[in-house]
């Protein structure tokens, strides 16, 4: 028996069936996306602590991910927003080198930190290993 179809269904009365819209492609090519957009950012690394950076003509800012230790007026050391001692901040570059070989080290150093202080937890950075390693200051006029 030879059937015709038309734009409602068959012409003996049965409706045809409705065209359905698969999701799963869809919704498998977010996780994917997301997956890829995951593994491609960097974070900065937060210090824990708001320092007032000194100013410099030549300042310029860091594209890549990088590991911010902090140092308050008084020489406290922040790292991740906790506190942490000068002894502890080789191990802390240590971990994030292996975890990031090519991650940059950032001391914002507040402009009241004595000299001595700010030069100590950079010697601790570059026995760590970090070969990427940067003081922190604002562009002039801003």
């Amino acid at each position: 028996m030879l059937r015709l179809r038309g734009r409602l269904g068959n012409l003996d009365g049965n409706r045809a069936e409705e065209p359905e819209l698969n999701m799963a492609p869809l919704i498998d090519m977010v996780f994917i996306l997301l997956i890829f957009f995951l593994v491609t950012t960097t974070f900065v690394r937060e210090a824990g602590v708001e320092v007032q950076r000194p100013q410099a003509a030549t300042a310029a800012t860091k594209a890549k991910g990088a590991l911010m230790i902090a140092l308050a007026a008084d020489g406290r050391i922040y790292i991740e927003r906790r506190q942490v001692d000068l002894r502890s901040v080789r191990g802390l570059v240590e971990r994030f080198l292996a975890e990031d070989p090519e991650g940059a080290v950032i001391i914002a150093a507040d402009k009241k930190t004595l000299t001595g202080r700010t030069i100590a937890v950079l010697d601790q950075c570059r026995l760590a290993g970090a070969r990427d390693v940067a003081v922190a200051a604002k562009k002039q006029g801003t």
